[in-house]
């Protein structure tokens, strides 16, 4: 274990401590770490996408929108090799919510999350992209690669 001095002015410091009571940490070295290994897992993300993982796409989309319930579903199909489940909730009359799990190559998982949020109806759309590691440090938190939200039309 290594010992790492930094130093952060009173706005960031404070932020760190409203960051730690909310996700219940116990001290800032816990907290650090994780942001810290947070931070270097969407870095690898973003460099080197051929790393595999798991992905929860959420959208929200106008189920109205001229064919768009068939071209989500036959994106869907297209990539059966990477979307492995969806659930399907109505909010209302117009609106839809899907939620979608992928797997696979975090290039590919993107590709296909960024298509689907492209569609047009679809109004919003996030993906969070998890590792598959083989190898899970005891005690460390379940942390997000990479974060991409998307925000059109209301």
């Amino acid at each position: 274990m290594h010992r790492v001095t930094i130093t952060i002015d009173d706005d960031f410091y404070a932020e760190l401590d409203r960051f730690m009571n909310t996700r219940g940490y116990e001290n800032r070295s816990e907290a650090i770490r994780d942001l810290a290994r947070s931070g270097l897992q969407q870095a690898a993300m973003e460099v080197g996408g051929t790393h595999p993982c798991v992905a929860a796409l959420v959208y929200v989309y106008d189920h109205g929108e001229r064919e768009l319930p068939k071209r989500l579903t036959r994106d869907f199909h297209d990539h059966h090799d990477l979307a492995q489940a969806t659930l399907h909730v109505h909010l209302d009359q117009e609106r839809c919510m899907e939620v979608t799990v992928l797997k696979g190559r975090g290039s590919d998982v993107q590709h296909l999350a960024d298509h689907v949020i492209a569609e047009r109806g679809v109004r919003h759309g996030h993906v969070v992209y998890l590792p598959l590691d083989k190898t899970h440090t005891p005690g460390a938190s379940n942390t997000q690669v990479r974060s991409v939200a998307h925000r059109r039309g209301a």
